[in-house]
């Protein structure tokens, strides 16, 4: 499971959307977003006209789906933006970062007018959160809701099914009221009949309780059908029509499931988290991952560090950096790097050239290794797949010397003899010391024989 963070501009279009796909349940969710360098605020509540003279709204641009997830409902909001103008809004930076109320980041009653101020002065700039820098790119914007009582809830994936939670006490303080929250878990794939309790004691009305009941249960489904891991609300509340609104949102979606998503999901966008920045070898594999079939991952921890992978299989370059890390040497670990789903033998050999490049980069008198592990392929020709790094190899071959780099190679599967046998050959080819290992050998063996050729 790959749990990834939306935007909360995304998460409240989802959940209005769905909830009425669903179960029918309407609840009133108006949202705008601003994004540096699109239109601004003012321009999206201004009535433009089209070719046709007929009156429409400015909207962000937003794809428009004939799927049959509610079309109406999403053509409604693309374009009715009058609200912007007749109601008092509230404005809050959309960068996946907590506790804006506490940082100062939640503007609350304003005009049109003041809300445009708030969004030119700080749309484009950089700002440090909780000790983070980032710079903000996107606004939410949203009617401002009189209420009295708030409310806290949540739904998230947990090893024993989901955990749903439910308290009276919602807002900035939720932390110190958590003795509050009532919770129950629902076993995967069983009926939600639990949800029932969560309301239980509560200090609630019954026509609120109702309300409330109705609303969490078709929460719940959206959760599960939408392939949700964490689904909050802190806080919601009930408006002056006894319908429930979501005040302030987070969801994360688990991105594995997005070959059968994707329609549901509204092509919406997996932002990178607050303040993440990325080198150019960074942005140069995404690209190559976007469009490649296959898998292809590259994150710098260390650029620097003496110890670089290039693991294939996901779960494999997972266990690789945890045992470097276990045996010590996480200080010397220089990246994150997997490559899965059989890539072409061109995107594996550019794949390889940017480790190769970064890992002799700053060369210092000191050894190097390079792991090029994984664990027994099932379908994967490995022979086919080591192409395009002994190709990479050949053409780094002067710089891996001058580097001191040494080659760990550890793999099993169709065709491994194969693979192994040419990784040899080409180190006396090269010059250059290579050491191969079959599937006889641990999967993590040579992570050891890294360190100590490293520490020798």
């Amino acid at each position: 499971m790959a749990r990834k963070k939306i935007r909360e501009y995304d998460a409240k279009r989802l959940l209005a959307w769905h909830l009425k796909r669903l179960k029918g349940i309407h609840i009133p969710v108006q949202v705008a977003q601003v994004v540096d360098g699109g239109p601004s605020l003012a321009q999206l509540a201004k009535p433009t006209v089209d070719t046709e003279d007929h009156v429409t709204e400015s909207v962000s641009e937003t794809p428009v789906l004939q799927n049959g997830f509610g079309d109406h409902l999403f053509e409604e909001w693309n374009n009715d933006k009058s609200w912007l103008m007749e109601s008092k809004l509230v404005v809050k930076p959309d960068m996946l970062f907590g506790k804006r109320g506490k940082s100062n980041l939640v503007k609350l009653n304003l005009n049109l007018d003041e809300a445009s101020e708030i969004i030119e002065s700080l749309l484009g700039s950089s700002l440090e959160v909780e000790g983070i820098k980032g710079r903000v790119t996107h606004f939410i914007v949203e009617p401002f809701v009189e209420h009295d009582a708030e409310y806290y809830f949540s739904v998230q994936s947990c090893r024993e099914g989901n955990l749903v939670s439910f308290g009276c006490c919602g807002g900035v303080e939720i932390e110190q009221n958590w003795d509050k929250v009532k919770q129950v878990t629902i076993p995967a794939g069983e009926d939600p009949t639990g949800l029932d309790t969560i309301l239980a004691n509560q200090d609630l009305s019954f026509q609120v309780r109702e309300q409330l009941e109705q609303f969490i249960k078709g929460c719940y489904l959206v959760f599960e059908d939408l392939d949700m891991t964490l689904l909050e609300m802190n806080p919601l509340t009930l408006n002056d029509r006894n319908h429930v609104i979501p005040l302030d949102m987070r969801c994360e979606l688990d991105t594995y499931a997005m070959f059968k998503n994707q329609k549901k999901w509204l092509d919406i966008e997996f932002p990178e988290s607050w303040g993440a920045q990325f080198t150019d070898e960074e942005h140069f594999i995404r690209s190559l991952d976007e469009k490649s079939g296959a898998s292809l991952k590259l994150s710098l921890i260390h650029p620097k560090g003496h110890i670089w992978t290039m693991v294939a299989g996901g779960g494999a370059s997972v266990i690789y950096a945890d045992t470097v890390v276990d045996l010590g040497m996480g200080d010397e670990l220089a990246n994150y790097a997997e490559y899965s789903g059989n890539p072409k033998e061109e995107e594996t050999y550019l794949f390889a050239r940017t480790i190769l490049d970064l890992a002799t980069r700053y060369p210092d008198g000191k050894k190097r290794a390079l792991l090029v592990g994984g664990g027994i392929a099932n379908f994967t020709d490995i022979a086919a797949t080591f192409a395009g790094i002994i190709q990479a190899l050949k053409d780094f071959h002067g710089k891996l010397q001058v580097a001191k780099l040494k080659v760990f190679v550890r793999r099993g599967g169709p065709n491994y003899e194969t693979g192994l046998r040419l990784m040899e050959e080409l180190g006396e080819e090269l010059d250059i010391p290579i050491e191969v290992y079959g599937p006889d050998s641990n999967m993590t063996c040579i992570v050891q024989k890294a360190i100590d050729w490293i520490r020798d």
